[in-house]
């Protein structure tokens, strides 16, 4: 039997768990298929982005294994040193 979703019809906030994931795999080229809500990192290290806003960002040093409330388009391969990464939305 299918999980029973009582939020279903709810509407969601910006400080709502996030509904979806997807995998990431870095590229300097290619944007993301959607603007994230967080980023999950599974292994500690840098992160090289474009914010939704357009601007280019390096995280130094982001922990793994924790979800940081970051709104990307891309995940950029230069300059990106963490791994197991995780888009929320």
């Amino acid at each position: 039997m299918p999980a029973v979703d009582p939020f279903m019809s709810s509407s969601s906030g910006l400080d709502s768990p996030a509904r979806h994931a997807f995998t990431i795999t870095p590229s300097d080229g290619t944007d993301l298929p959607f603007v994230t809500r967080g980023l999950y990192v599974g292994v500690s290290g840098d992160v090289a982005v474009v914010m939704a806003g357009g601007e280019t960002e390096t995280f130094t040093a982001l922990a793994g294994g924790v979800t940081h409330p970051l709104s990307v388009s891309r995940v950029k391969s230069t300059g990106t040193t963490a791994t197991n990464l995780k888009g929320i939305y």
